[in-house]
């Protein structure tokens, strides 16, 4: 923790130095270099990214943990579409001679045993940076039992692990339905049997960030799953604009979220000092 206010106060405005800086720099990089007027997104990216640094260089960051996430959170849905891709091409060889009715009326049934897996997988990610999160804040505060662990040791009390599960599941039941629909119509329209590859291709990269110990984004997994899909039948069943503002959206909110974040915890620090 950065001792005093003043030092506080010293390092949000170096950060939003860098932040400054980091932004004009691209904006005259592609305006003079270029000849291309760069969008916001990619100002507020390049500044977000550069503004992250003094956090770097003043070892207020792992770098080592940094590079590993993000090496994952690109992995991971590559991972997500290259299964999703094989499993569905192995899927019309093996179903090639079946009347698509009878397909679809099969792959109905499966796409409960996928869509269960898939759910498993991602709870076992998304839930798990809430428990995190939380068992953090419990050990900070030095909260012990009943409601936080044990003095000295980072165990997840059980009320912690019901709760996060419980908000994951009443958020996917009452909310997002745009989402939702964005996924199942808007990036290619899916079929049975393309819903089973995709959850299942989704289902397997979030397995394995899960037992690498890797938080990564689920929907973003899915979200390529779902294109690898739909390139099967062929490249333009696959609605590339949408694909790109969802990749967009994946790169600003990871940094803008880091930048919130550090924000937040400038003003309580300078508020309250903690």
């Amino acid at each position: 923790l950065l001792p005093s206010s003043t030092n506080m106060l010293l390092f949000v405005f170096v950060t939003g130095m860098a932040f400054v800086l980091g932004a004009a720099s691209f904006f005259a990089y592609d305006v003079i270099i270029r000849r291309h007027r760069p969008t916001l997104g990619t100002l507020i990216l390049a500044g977000l990214l550069t503004g992250l640094l003094p956090a770097v260089i003043l070892g207020k960051i792992l770098l080592k943990g940094l590079v590993q996430i993000a090496v994952y959170m690109v992995a991971a849905p590559l991972v997500g579409l290259v299964f999703a891709f094989g499993l569905a091409l192995v899927v019309i060889r093996l179903f090639r001679r079946h009347t698509p009715t009878k397909v679809n009326h099969e792959f109905k049934r499966l796409q409960l045993v996928s869509s269960f897996f898939y759910s498993v997988t991602h709870g076992t990610n998304d839930a798990q940076k809430g428990m995190g999160i939380i068992t953090l804040i419990l050990v900070v505060a030095a909260i012990g039992p009943p409601w936080g662990p044990p003095s000295g040791v980072f165990q997840i009390p059980f009320w912690v692990i019901v709760g996060a599960h419980a908000s994951i599941s009443l958020g996917t039941f009452f909310g997002g339905w745009r989402i939702v629909r964005t996924m199942s119509q808007r990036v290619t329209h899916l079929r049975p049997w393309q819903g089973f590859s995709a959850e299942t291709g989704g289902g397997i990269a979030l397995a394995s960030s899960a037992l690498a110990g890797i938080p990564v984004s689920t929907t973003h997994v899915i979200a390529s799953a779902i294109m690898g899909v739909g390139a099967t039948r062929r490249l333009s069943a696959v609605r590339w604009g949408v694909a790109r503002r969802i990749f967009w959206a994946w790169i600003i909110t990871i940094p803008a979220s880091a930048g919130m974040g550090m924000v937040v915890y400038g003003v309580l620090r300078l508020m309250f000092g903690v």
